[in-house]
């Protein structure tokens, strides 16, 4: 099995990547669904989130306000240091049992949405390194076509390693600075390349 980390600075397009690897036949373990996962209500690590963070960062039904959270962080590496401490342990924990799950299923390529991944992880942890990146100008005005002020997105993109850093230590990298059908076409190309190296695997 092809083990692949996904990754992409916010608003690169790392998600219409990811929509379309699955739609294509790849495995994929969400990143972010796992975070949402092991922050739900009852469980260790949000009650240690609470602990570091304070109780404000609930909602009222003793969710976690993620936006919240998230402006408690945005801006204080420490702080940020912190949630990560907290949360990436169970997530690692949980990411190593799907993974052993789709080995065991047979699985042919499997993509790891990751959108820390330098920043929390090691990438040599995996066979492959896909990075989907766009220039900050552009991710600056997506984000704010989102709805975040100029000022959120410049904290956001801050608080992500700069993309040149990303690229050199990547193995397949899609540019994301045109239109939808040229990322689409971007992906496409990558994908070949993915699933001809899944085949010379298969075969050693």
């Amino acid at each position: 099995m092809l083990n692949i980390a996904l990754t992409g600075n916010v608003a690169a397009g790392k998600s219409s990547v990811v929509r379309w690897f699955g739609r294509w036949g790849a495995t994929i373990i969400d990143s972010d669904a796992l975070v949402r996962e092991a922050q739900r209500p009852g469980t260790e690590t949000l009650g240690a989130i609470v602990r570091r963070f304070g109780p404000d960062v609930l909602r009222p039904d003793g969710s976690l306000d993620r936006a919240a959270l998230r402006g408690k962080v945005l801006g204080d590496d420490d702080a940020l240091a912190a949630l990560n401490a907290i949360v990436h342990p169970a997530v690692r924990r949980r990411r190593a049992e799907l993974v052993r799950q789709a080995a065991g299923r047979g699985e042919r390529i499997l993509i790891n949405d990751i959108p820390l991944l330098f920043e929390v992880l090691d990438p040599d942890e995996f066979d492959l390194v896909v990075l989907v990146d766009a220039p900050v100008r552009t991710r600056k005005k997506r984000l704010v076509r989102r709805g975040l002020s100029a000022d959120e997105a410049d904290r956001l993109i801050a608080a992500q390693l700069p993309a040149h850093r990303k690229r050199s230590r990547s193995d397949i990298v899609i540019d994301n600075e045109g239109s939808l059908d040229d990322l689409k076409q971007a992906a496409r190309r990558a994908w070949s390349k993915i699933c001809e190296l899944a085949a010379e695997g298969s075969q050693q």
